[in-house]
């Protein structure tokens, strides 16, 4: 049972009755996305540097399967509510916002000059404020019943936090599992990215790029043949590549559909640059 304001009691509370699997649920995400920050915290350059890395980023993960169960439970309950929708987006601002600011903090902490490492605390303000600016939005535009979100205005924060989640999973790789690659280059190359690429997150969630619902938009619904060989070959190709299908998962799904919606920007005619109609007369007889 949960206190409720009612309005049309004057402001004075009513008790009303929550769905608890769905809200155990989402309240697990916010825990895994607060374990992940306290974990993140213990990175400090040591010799266990690689390990809370991997621990923080399967924190993450592990939101992410929580706010999973909870949108599934909501549908199959159909218990979904206003009340569940907000709390979902509270629990997401911790674990799809504060963790992967703060990953992107540790991620970024090895610049050695100043400059470098205030823009990359300011790139992850900017990451957390475009995930509060995303959800206050899904609020707003969605309805709370989640079999009504078909597709997405913008990358959904679970995905941006993939993204980043998936440089932490490399990170905190040893120097034996980088296939021959020099690690230090490698780790080089995960510190530019985390700065840059997480701007790039960050723009994505805010923009209007068409993002499908992946288990309603990709694998429901009948399909050819050809499609079922093409999601097996996928699978197929992550199962090589071991520690980067974490990354190609997440950086594939957002940048993929930019790029086709860049793509579909720049073939369609612009509509501002076609010239405007000229005024009719005053005096002009309507149209027959």
């Amino acid at each position: 049972m949960i206190h409720a304001r009612n309005p049309s009691l004057g402001g004075s509370w009513s008790v009303k009755k929550i769905a608890i699997l769905p809200t155990v649920m989402t309240l697990g995400n916010g825990v895994c996305g607060f374990s992940a920050i306290v974990a993140a915290s213990k990175i400090d350059g040591g010799s266990l540097t690689e390990h809370y890395f991997w621990v923080s980023a399967c924190l993450v993960l592990a939101a992410m399967l929580f706010d999973v169960l909870d949108g599934f439970l909501a549908r199959l309950s159909r218990t979904a509510s206003e009340f569940g929708g907000q709390l979902d987006s509270l629990c997401d601002v911790v674990s799809f916002g504060v963790a992967p600011a703060y990953l992107i903090l540790r991620l970024g902490r090895e610049w050695d000059t100043l400059l470098m490492r205030n823009t990359v605390s300011v790139v992850a303000a900017l990451y957390l404020v475009c995930v509060i600016l995303r959800l206050a939005r899904f609020n707003i535009e969605n309805a709370p019943d989640p079999a009504s979100h078909r597709r997405f205005k913008g990358l959904p924060s679970p995905a941006g936090a993939g993204c980043i989640v998936s440089l932490a999973v490399l990170r905190s790789q040893s120097p034996d599992n980088w296939a021959g690659l020099d690690p230090d280059i490698l780790k080089g190359v995960v510190k530019v990215w985390a700065t840059v690429g997480a701007l790039v997150v960050a723009l994505l969630m805010v923009s209007r790029v068409a993002y499908p619902h992946l288990t309603r938009g990709v694998l429901r619904g009948r399909r050819p043949f050809s499609y079922l060989l093409r999601i097996v070959l996928v699978v197929f190709v992550l199962a090589l590549a071991q520690e980067l299908s974490v990354l190609l998962i997440f950086w594939g799904y957002a940048l993929v559909f930019a790029m086709r919606h860049l793509l579909g920007q720049l073939r369609s005619p612009s509509r501002s640059l076609s010239p405007p109609m000229p005024p009719a007369p005053l005096d002009a007889p309507p149209p027959s």
